[in-house]
């Protein structure tokens, strides 16, 4: 075969190998809209830049961003807390794995009728979450508070019906966990999520909580999730280190939660 005639043949073959990165698919991120999404679109903006093609996927709830990890829509998602995790793979039989630490949202408790812990009176109405995931950590910041007393071992896992003592006999009023932010005005004390308050437009609320949570509940940590399958992939471990490391993605959680650093932390930063 004449030379001019093969040339063509051998770069076509070559092409695949000579253009790579044209043609792969991007890292597909599955987010939830507000403080998450927004951190990561950063993150992911500074990827792009330094040739790592990442697309953000937002979702409106909790079950499609787990859904689509496993059927291979999604190679990441960035949504859940250790505790929600553990509960969809033990429900679900998910074959995933957390592959990286991201943002700790604190909680806290909160009252529009009282200005110190110490002024809750006998009898008063307590909302916490009604959800077994997150009623455990309301709890815990309670006990943390003196105000009750789980039983031992129960850790994150405690339930109403694991209160032992309970010297001020409150009255616990469960409330699905978003529409805590809209309790305040019908109970004395509630669990509150301050990302839930600032998201609706009431930084100062977020800010004016009695007791926050901090490090301690780093189980509560968002995490970044990958399938069993992918969770090696270097892109991945290159995308988490970007997001961790990248200032401008810290900058971006501060002002999601309102400049306050009371209302998140940074888990890896405090290793």
């Amino acid at each position: 075969m004449k030379l001019s005639r093969l040339l063509p043949i051998l770069f076509a073959a070559l092409l695949p190998v000579l253009m790579p990165a044209a043609h792969a698919a991007p890292l597909r991120i599955g987010v939830t809209p507000g403080a998450l999404a927004d951190s990561v679109e950063v993150a992911a903006t500074e990827a792009r830049k330094q040739g790592l093609d990442v697309k953000v996927v937002e979702l409106t709830d909790w079950t499609t961003p787990n859904v689509a990890l496993a059927s291979g829509d999604l190679d990441l998602n960035y949504f859940q807390h250790q505790a929600f995790l553990d509960n969809a793979i033990k429900e679900r039989g998910y074959a995933f794995k957390s592959v990286g630490i991201g943002v700790l949202g604190n909680i806290g408790l909160y009252s529009s009728k009282i200005k110190r812990l110490s002024d809750l009176k006998d009898g008063a109405r307590v909302a916490v979450a009604n959800d077994p995931v997150n009623q455990g950590r309301g709890l815990l910041l309670l006990q943390k508070a003196g105000l009750i007393k789980l039983r031992d071992g129960v850790a994150t896992r405690g339930t109403l019906n694991d209160v032992v003592a309970n010297p001020k006999k409150l009255k616990f009023v469960e409330i699905e966990g978003p529409q805590l932010v809209r309790a305040l005005d019908d109970v004395d004390l509630a669990q509150g999520y301050p990302a839930h308050f600032v998201n609706a437009g009431k930084a100062d609320v977020a800010s004016a909580g009695l007791l926050y949570s901090g490090i301690d509940d780093e189980y509560f940590a968002i995490r970044f999730v990958a399938r069993n399958d992918n969770a090696n992939d270097p892109r991945i471990a290159r995308f988490i280190k970007l997001y961790q490391d990248s200032p401008a993605v810290r900058q971006q959680v501060r002002t999601s939660y309102a400049n306050d650093d009371k209302l998140f932390t940074l888990p890896w930063v405090k290793r």
